[in-house]
């Protein structure tokens, strides 16, 4: 039974970790648009 509850709180403490992860990977940015920077310059204006 021991062993079973050891699993359970191990899991949960992985699954926390994965989602503090990906909060801190999704406010750093990592999952901004990666396409726009290539077509930017096909929209750049002559600027004057």
């Amino acid at each position: 039974m021991w062993s079973i509850l050891l699993l359970i709180f191990l899991t949960l403490c992985a699954g926390l970790a994965a989602w503090l992860f990906f909060l801190w990977a999704v406010k750093s940015g990592q999952y901004d648009d990666a396409e726009k920077p290539k077509y930017r310059m096909l929209d750049d204006e002559d600027r004057q």
